[in-house]
């Protein structure tokens, strides 16, 4: 008769092969196919969560997709502000980017946070590369126009994209690697200048230039709430009219994850989800099970 011991392992093992099972047809659905990823929010600043998102990312490569990063930095960015001295205003819920903070900007997501989330993942194999958003005109970005109260306000060096060139992440792509791309353009109306890219934006225009399969962005809630803060009216799946009918009542942190979905969407992009980046190994989850975690976008019966 078999310990009890023995038995616990069979059911243990039988239990992970129900997994991989699971996983089945979205293999198959994904299988080289690209898988945009934004990475930010808590995730980035906790070491442990940083490593298991690594780990995430090399499954997918390995598993037979496509996956490409694009990271933004804002944590970092305000801790490094704060500690050169540098005073931080904010304007309709956007950070006004000064020349000064700009090349701290640049410093901190091209010049730090880039290289270590391409080490963590080089931990397993030679499979990341970095590139800027300002590489080979993989972006071009315009100043971003705010009116608050009727009066235009100046923010500085912050944009939106305007073009993309994909060239370069397709040609690392196809050399087998994983980009991790930083969102910064240079400025299509100031040559020589550059701009702080919301990394929402910036990941959705990617997904669409590049034909995604999938955009994923990780953020700090388990997705979109219907009437926040009812935790029970979380949404599991919405179609892009409903989304748009929502927008003006979401959380402003909300809306510009719930817009870099609607565009990605919207240009073509079959799929759009925002998760949960707290819990370890939510892209797997999203991914590879029946029923995901987060809020799925897709596109409505009438688009």
């Amino acid at each position: 008769m078999p310990t009890t011991s023995s038995t616990l392992s069979y059911s243990e093992a039988a239990t992970k092969a129900g997994v991989l099972i699971e996983s089945l047809p979205w293999l198959k659905k994904f299988r080289d196919q690209i898988i945009v990823i934004k990475f930010g929010g808590n995730a980035m600043v906790s070491e442990e969560l940083t490593r298991t998102f690594a780990q995430d990312i090399v499954y997918l490569r390995y598993a037979g997709l496509k996956p490409v990063v694009v990271h933004g930095g804002g944590p970092q960015i305000s801790s490094m502000l704060d500690r050169l001295n540098i005073t931080s205003e904010f304007r309709g819920g956007y950070r006004v980017t000064t020349p000064e903070a700009m090349d701290v900007v640049r410093m901190v997501l091209t010049g730090k946070i880039n290289p270590e989330l391409v080490a963590r993942i080089n931990e397993h194999g030679p499979l990341a590369t970095g590139i800027s958003g300002e590489d080979a005109g993989l972006f071009q970005g315009r100043k971003r126009r705010l009116t608050i109260d009727g009066a235009e306000v100046d923010l500085g060096r912050v944009g939106d994209v305007v073009t993309v060139n994909p060239s370069t992440v397709h040609a690392q792509l196809e050399a087998g690697l994983i980009p991790v791309i930083s969102s910064i353009a240079p400025d299509r109306d100031n040559p020589g200048h550059a701009l702080n890219i919301n990394a929402d934006a910036a990941a959705a225009a990617l997904a669409v230039s590049l034909g995604a399969a999938k955009l994923v962005i990780l953020t700090d809630v388990a997705g979109l709430y219907s009437d926040w803060p009812d935790k029970t009216s979380l949404v599991s799946v919405i179609e892009t009219p409903e989304l748009r009918q929502l927008m003006p009542s979401l959380e402003s942190g909300m809306v510009p994850k719930m817009n870099a979905c609607l565009d990605a969407v919207e240009g073509g992009v079959e799929k759009a989800a925002i998760i949960d980046g707290r819990v370890p190994h939510s892209i797997l989850l999203e991914i590879f099970t029946q029923r995901g975690i987060g809020t799925e976008v897709i596109r409505g019966k009438d688009d």
